[in-house]
């Protein structure tokens, strides 16, 4: 039996007998805005790791670059392989092997999320996204190119870094974050061709790495899923509609119900967050559909 390593706000990092894996499970429980919601999506758990799972060997299949999963053990658990975890910003040697990278690459092919929110803001022009300066931008807009960002892993609340930050924190070479960037790209080009051609658009989503042997790029933890990434009906989309397969309909109701606002006017103040509250039981419901419905439309399995 192994030891509970690390716990998530939705999976949990087991030990194995093996102190070179390490066993991930998925948990059912659901997250928005860094906040643990107390309410439980029926399996859940396992829809994100057979979902992951199926990108995985994907990627292994296109020779993109190596990945953790050893295997996958049960419905809601694969074995991978384990890498050094540093915290401390900076701290990891430049000559460090099988070592975590604390940085989570975010690729953006579509105007949506926080990335339509700095825009509305105004924190962000319209240039920043590929478009002629001052042109007007609406949510949902195709970009021209994937928009990549970079925030951190080990700090309180996610927050977008500079090129010169995620260096410095995570003590990559220039070589090595480009070559990050690079297999991001490549992974999203399946991703996007699998899911139109299931009727659906990818919208964005995000991948974590370590560095494995000679420091090469293994792509690591999960992604994908409706829980890293966001979806939305290419039919609809077509006819000027935006309909959410994703969490961000969970977000969304938080946004609607204030609890949003109230949140982050808690965090800009240095307040103590406000608890999120339960979810209503018919968007448990509708969410657990999504979410098996979303498996069998992503990988063309059965749940």
């Amino acid at each position: 039996m192994g030891e509970l390593i690390y716990e998530g706000k939705v999976k949990q990092v087991w030990s194995t007998d093996s102190p070179d894996l390490i066993e991930f499970r998925y948990t059912d429980q659901i997250s928005a805005f860094d906040q643990i919601i107390p309410s439980l999506i029926p399996r859940k758990g396992e829809s994100l790791n057979r979902t992951s799972a199926h990108w995985f060997k994907m990627v292994e299949d296109a020779d993109i670059c190596k990945t953790h999963v050893v295997e996958v053990n049960a419905p809601d658990r694969i074995i991978a392989r384990k890498f050094e975890v540093i915290k401390e910003p900076g701290a990891i040697p430049r000559d460090a092997e099988n070592v975590f990278v604390p940085l989570e690459v975010i690729c953006r092919h579509y105007l949506a999320g926080s990335g339509w929110r700095r825009y509305q803001r105004g924190d962000v022009g319209s240039e920043e996204f590929g478009f002629d300066p001052g042109m007007e931008l609406y949510e949902g807009i195709k970009l021209n190119r994937p928009y990549l960002e970079v925030s951190t892993k080990f700090e309180k609340f996610d927050r977008l870094l500079t090129r010169e930050e995620a260096l410095s924190i995570s003590n990559i070479s220039d070589d090595e974050f480009d070559s990050i960037m690079e297999i991001v790209i490549k992974i999203d080009e399946i991703i996007n061709k699998e899911a139109l051609s299931r009727g659906l658009i990818h919208v964005d989503g995000k991948k974590e790495f370590a560095l494995g042997k000679n420091r090469e790029p293994v792509l690591v933890d999960s992604f994908g899923t409706l829980d890293e990434d966001r979806w939305w009906d290419a039919d609809a989309y077509d006819k000027g509609q935006i309909i959410q397969l994703s969490k961000e309909s969970v977000r969304q109701y938080y946004l609607e119900s204030g609890h949003h606002d109230a949140l982050y006017k808690a965090r800009e103040t240095g307040a103590i967050d406000p608890p999120i509250p339960e979810l209503p039981d018919k968007i448990i419901s509708s969410t657990s559909k999504l979410y098996a419905d979303m498996f069998e439309r992503l990988t063309g399995n059965k749940f």
